[in-house]
């Protein structure tokens, strides 16, 4: 059994940081790519960040890259979002995902792509 289980949201002041977590268990954790994705009230999922098992490549959303940086600590089963420079727009409920099947090579910011969830941590950013 996998559980994904976030944390580290909260309200925050536009400008300000957040640093979200994803703590996994699971002994193959260090063997997946993980992504962080986010839902907005009364709009869609979408994509976030995604990193490679062993944290070498990244990808980033447009509307965040630059400001959230993803990384993982496989020794710790754990995946964080930093998030700098938060604005209202990043309003959402976050939450991790893993891939566990395919390579681990492999990142996408295709949810169908991903096998495990976790519940989600908000995240409020006031202006």
């Amino acid at each position: 059994q996998v559980q994904l289980i976030e944390s580290g949201g909260g309200l925050v002041q536009a400008g300000g940081s957040l640093r979200l977590s994803c703590a996994a268990s699971g002994r193959t954790f260090s063997n997946w790519p993980m992504g962080w994705f986010r839902q907005a009230p009364g709009k869609a999922r979408e994509f976030v960040a995604a990193i490679t098992w062993n944290g070498a490549n990244t990808y980033y959303a447009d509307s965040v890259r630059g400001r959230f940086t993803i990384s993982r600590d496989n020794a710790k089963n754990t995946v964080y979002l930093q998030m700098n420079n938060l604005k209202p727009e990043d309003t959402a409920v976050y939450s991790c995902a893993a891939r566990s099947s395919g390579s681990n090579y492999y990142i996408t910011s295709r949810q169908n792509q991903y096998d495990y969830w976790g519940q989600g941590t908000q995240v409020t950013v006031s202006s």
